[in-house]
């Protein structure tokens, strides 16, 4: 066992862990804590099931049901976590933000503007850093697009992601922020936002949502696009249809002297319109030289969104709907949010700024006249 630091992986023990599984270490799974050895030898039953999915047999494994990490956790819907690859590095060359080397992945530059509602009018000089920053993603996650297909993992699709940053002199943005352990989102049917990059093949049916952020120069671009796998239902469909009409009409009434808390309300009309639901926990940011700062731009109606928008503005809005109810809970990796009845949802994102006379999408995809992925194979 090799010195290290995490948190106990036997389930029901959260006892502080400083030893960890030679095997993983040998074949490059990072983590696999535990407390002593009388923890580990309990756990090798499970535990080396990870060691045969990690050479190749992660199907038959995860399908079977001898991967569960979290016993006694219910789950709310059909999907279930795989194991994940080691974390991906960055070359030491390429300009990384405040957090990516901070042991607890704190974001300081964030935590020193929290709770602030002051918003920040970007200079020319900005705005032309977001204006690359945000193009370099859109190009990210295209590439991404291009691999999201039956069969393919979403690890796979996070090595995409990581490789085409790296590419375009660009950290990824989520990584290790506060510990994030991938270079970009992928969430799945029922998975709301923020799941993390597995093993699990994607099935013929699914929608996989994948987030991009890049960070390049000190700015960030952030943006994400739900995708179809294979042969979709017809009433999936339709959630991703509306999803992405929730995102447009709001982008419509962007403008100068238009209130944030504006953007909720015509989010949640549209979707409650054709019998959908807007979750309320997660929303839109301020966005530029910091990944998430005021405004906060919340998705659902009757908000209380501090701000009037001014042009140098830069902020996200990023609606996430859904087939059943608004709520959700998270899995006990403290990152993947779900819904709390299972049934399935969608999101899209752009990054905009204010302009004298409305608005520019930075993020907008930048071929089949700035479509999504999705209408391509509608």
């Amino acid at each position: 066992m090799s010195l290290a630091f995490g948190m106990c992986e036997t389930p029901g023990c959260k006892a502080v862990a400083s030893l960890q599984c030679p095997t993983c270490l040998k074949i490059g799974i990072q983590g696999s804590y535990f407390c002593s050895q009388d923890c580990f030898k309990g756990s090798w039953k499970t535990h080396k099931v990870i060691h045969d999915i990690a050479k190749g047999d992660s199907g038959k494994q995860s399908v079977s049901g001898e991967y569960n990490p979290w016993p006694s956790y219910h789950y709310t819907g059909k999907l279930r976590p795989y194991p994940k690859p080691a974390r991906r590095e960055v070359p030491k060359e390429i300009m990384r933000p405040d957090y990516a080397d901070h042991p607890e992945g704190l974001p300081l530059s964030e935590q020193a503007v929290r709770g602030s509602a002051q918003i920040k009018i970007l200079d020319e000089e900005e705005i032309e850093g977001m204006r690359i920053a945000c193009k370099l993603g859109r190009e990210v996650l295209d590439e991404a697009a291009k691999a999201c297909n039956v069969g393919v993992t979403t690890a796979e699709l996070d090595r995409i992601v990581h490789e085409a940053c790296l590419e375009r002199d660009c950290y990824p943005s989520p990584l290790n922020y506060h510990q994030f352990p991938a270079s970009c989102c992928t969430s799945v049917n029922e998975v709301i936002c923020h799941g993390i990059p597995d093993n699990r093949p994607l099935e013929d049916g699914d929608l996989c949502n994948v987030d991009v952020t890049v960070y390049h120069n000190g700015f960030h671009g952030d943006l994400n696009e739900t995708f179809f796998v294979g042969n979709v239902k017809p009433e999936i469909k339709k959630l991703v249809q509306v999803t992405y009409e929730c995102l447009s009409k709001a982008i419509d009434i962007v403008r100068p002297g238009e209130k944030y808390k504006e953007i909720g309300n015509i989010i949640q009309k549209h979707a409650q319109a054709h019998g959908f639901s807007v979750v309320r926990s997660y929303c839109g940011h301020g966005i530029h030289r910091l990944f998430h700062t005021a405004p906060s731009v919340p998705h659902y109606a009757k908000n209380k969104a501090v701000g009037v928008m001014k042009p140098g503005h830069c902020f996200t809005i990023e609606p996430m709907i859904s087939q059943g109810t608004w709520k959700d809970e998270m899995w006990p990796d403290n990152w993947t949010a779900v819904t709390a009845d299972g049934q399935w949802s969608a999101q899209f994102e752009q990054t905009l700024l204010v302009t004298e006379t409305g608005c520019d999408i930075l993020t907008k995809r930048r071929t089949n006249d700035g479509r999504p992925w999705f209408m391509d194979r509608f």
